[in-house]
């Protein structure tokens, strides 16, 4: 608006596609924009730029998507200074994480995909592992909080790498997950008592992480690992894009992929993870729950200070 009194505000377009703009930023003659997911489906981190001094953005770049978020979606944005380091700690899609860690680089700062791994319940006593994708000045940098944060510290390799081991990891809890609710179904209707069944399979060359933790909720009956179906088709979805750029033909992945796509339309995709015993429950006509189990998991390891695992062979001629 005219500083005058009685002035009049002049009102110009400056994108002729973009709109629901909840921040500004104007920084090093480029406007960065967010914006609120609309019918348009244009939410998301928007650049725009003058590319030949007509004061009129001619380029338009989306450098993030984001969902449906209403008004409720990201507001303000705050330029960081240099020398920050942008830590992504979730199950992500390493290309994705190369692709905005290369943003943050190109603003001075330093980028991690630093997932953690372990469960909920680890999580919540300071015992979980945390892979980190960075150079190793930067690992340097970080690894006091990562090893304040965490238990088992990891050096995974450059950005991106901790996010391929991460889906890596989380697909085969997945395939055992599935493994270990078939063998219960199996042994109970084999006759076997369900107790019993737990500690033959946790004392031998059977036994698992996924057995000794979510083996127990789904025999209470909670089937709680506070992890759900869409989650999980998530990760395996991400795990096989990693082995597709790799040229790798998959053969059980794809059945994972189908079996929790059938237990989605089933029971919904908010459903807990475990709960893909149901399937076969539901065919069997068998309940696989047994006494004397948590309704959670717990992690009974006692505590100790955070540090770095070197890997096996590391140094070696």
């Amino acid at each position: 608006p005219s500083s005058s009194a009685g002035g009049t505000a002049r009102v110009e377009r400056l994108h002729p596609t973009l709109g629901r703009a909840q921040g500004l930023l104007f920084v090093d003659d480029a406007l960065y924009v967010n914006v609120a997911d609309d019918a348009k489906r244009t939410g998301g981190l928007w650049r725009l730029r003058d590319e030949d001094g007509d004061d009129r953005f001619e380029s338009t770049e989306r450098l993030a998507v984001y969902g449906s978020a209403s008004e409720h979606g990201p507001h303000g944005l705050v330029l960081g200074p240099d020398g920050k380091i942008w830590m992504e700690m979730s199950t992500t899609d390493e290309a994705e994480v190369k692709r905005l860690g290369a943003l943050v680089m190109e603003r001075g700062g330093a980028a991690v995909d630093c997932p953690v791994s372990g469960g909920c319940h680890r999580a919540a006593t300071g015992n979980i592992s945390i892979f980190a994708g960075c150079d190793r000045a930067t690992f340097e940098r970080i690894a006091p909080f990562l090893k304040t944060m965490g238990r088992r510290i990891l050096h995974t390799g450059d950005l991106g790498s901790a996010s391929i081991l991460k889906v890596v990891t989380n697909y085969l809890a997945t395939a055992n997950l599935v493994t270990c609710c078939e063998a219960l179904v199996t042994a109970k209707a084999a006759g076997m008592d369900l107790n019993t069944a737990y500690e033959a399979i946790k004392i031998s060359s059977g036994t698992s992480f996924v057995h000794e933790t979510e083996s127990q909720v789904i025999l209470n009956g909670s089937r709680d690992i506070s992890f759900t179906m869409d989650l999980v088709k998530k990760d395996v979805g991400l795990f096989k894009e990693v082995a597709d750029r790799a040229g790798i033909q998959l053969e059980i992945a794809p059945m994972l992929v189908d079996i929790f796509d059938d237990g989605i339309s089933r029971y919904g995709s908010r459903e807990l993870s475990p709960n893909i015993i149901k399937r076969l429950e539901d065919a069997t006509g068998l309940d696989i729950r047994a006494p004397g189990f948590p309704p959670e998991m717990l992690d009974d390891e006692p505590e100790e200070p955070g540090y770095e695992i070197i890997p096996q062979g590391a140094g070696a001629s």
